[in-house]
């Protein structure tokens, strides 16, 4: 049987707030124990890991996933499909499962271990197996996206999945090289913000370039708090969206010109998409809690894709929980535009001007503009982002 040192940090030991939970889960194996393991897991019968789960185990073993210690067991899962809870009542939106073939099922039973290695063929953790059970794709796509649609991007994920989920606790023998870059854990980013001294502060979670409605958002909020924290989830995405290391550059010159420097951190958030809408968004405002948020904002279509959310959708959901259970802050925004009259960013709240003044922005249209070739009005984004974007795009397609 494998045994594994959990390292639980209490809030007392912490920054800023508590972990979802109460607890920042830690199922990271280190030195002696590392190399016993590893050891163990040469000999075990092993699983090749999707990128997404890849993501997910790293996740779970960083506390990112607090309070998960590895992956769902059926009476979670099936009460977070039902209820956006897990068994014991602690909200949790996703499944975080990790699916095998009917195949690999016939071959394990409760109590063995697992070592699960990447597409690479690297070992990078191992799974205690407490349960294998087969589940529904259908229900779960209905569920957590609302439709069976194949064409949503979550849905055709879910349906690719095999037939069983096998579940139990994790423990992370080798940090992803890829993953890890420009990424610090949930306890090193608490320490950060303790060492600068941030009692409050406020992520934004984005997978686009930021454009001028983000900015907008993003500035708002930094008046109300310590610090902003833009936390851009670089897993996986749809084959349209801006690739990260892309939007990586956009970012920096972005912050370089037109944020304080003292006030706004850059850190990655290496999780897949899942365009899930609603539920994503809610998902998305616990993980950074683990990571010592306070605030999170949430604005027109979060994690949505398509026509399948309604634009606030992503806020209403919230209306389900009370403040306390969350613990997180929710700052839920406006659609924000460009008003030509007022000759800046503005919502419906503040500007009094008719539609036909305003420039709505969204990555989908700054994405469209630079697939044509077109370069984006100032109104849209910053010409040094735009700049870096048009260049990265222009040497991505010669490459082609």
């Amino acid at each position: 049987m494998l045994i594994a040192i959990i390292t639980l940090c209490r809030k007392e030991n912490d920054s800023v707030i508590e972990p979802h939970g109460g607890l920042l889960i830690n199922r990271i194996a280190e030195d002696t124990e590392r190399k016993s393991l590893l050891e163990k897991a040469a000999w075990s019968p092993s699983i090749t890991l999707t990128s997404w789960s890849l993501s997910d185990l790293y996740l779970i073993a960083t506390g990112a996933f607090s309070p998960l210690t590895g992956f769902m067991k059926q009476a979670d899962y099936v009460n977070v499909l039902k209820e956006m809870r897990l068994e014991n009542g602690t909200i949790w939106s996703l499944p975080i499962t990790l699916s095998v073939s009917k195949e690999m099922v016939e071959t394990l039973s409760p109590g063995d271990t697992v070592s699960l290695k990447g597409e690479d063929g690297k070992i990078y953790g191992l799974l205690q197996v407490e349960e294998m059970y087969e589940y529904s794709k259908k229900a779960e796509a209905f569920f957590v996206y609302g439709t069976v649609d194949p064409d949503h991007p979550g849905v055709q994920k879910t349906l690719e999945k095999e037939d069983y989920n096998l579940a139990g606790p994790i423990t992370l023998l080798t940090h992803p090289e890829k993953l890890r870059e420009n990424f610090q854990t949930p306890a090193e980013l608490r320490t950060t913000f303790e060492e600068l001294g941030w009692k409050s502060i406020v992520a934004f979670q984005t997978r686009n370039p930021i454009h001028r409605a983000h900015e907008y958002l993003q500035k708002t909020a930094l008046e109300i708090v310590d610090g902003l924290l833009i936390h851009p989830l670089v897993g996986d995405t749809k084959k349209d969206d801006i690739p990260a290391p892309i939007r990586m550059k956009s970012y920096d010159v972005l912050l370089k010109n037109y944020y304080p420097k003292d006030r706004v951190m850059l850190s990655v958030f290496p999780a897949a998409m899942r365009y899930a809408g609603p539920r994503e968004a809610v998902f998305h405002s616990l993980v950074r809690k683990n990571f010592g948020c306070t605030h999170f904002i949430v604005g027109r279509d979060h994690a949505g894709v398509g026509d399948y959310y309604g634009t606030y959708d992503a806020q209403k959901i919230f209306e389900q929980f009370s403040k306390e259970e969350l613990g997180i802050e929710i700052l839920a925004f406006e659609h924000a535009f460009y008003c030509i009259t007022c000759a800046s960013m503005a919502t419906a709240k503040t500007c009094p001007h008719e539609a036909n003044f305003h420039i709505h922005l969204s990555g989908t249209k700054v994405r469209e503009m630079l697939k044509n070739g077109q370069i984006p009005p100032k109104e849209f984004s910053r010409p040094e982002v735009i700049e870096v974007l048009m260049d990265e795009m222009n040497r991505t397609n010669e490459e082609k």
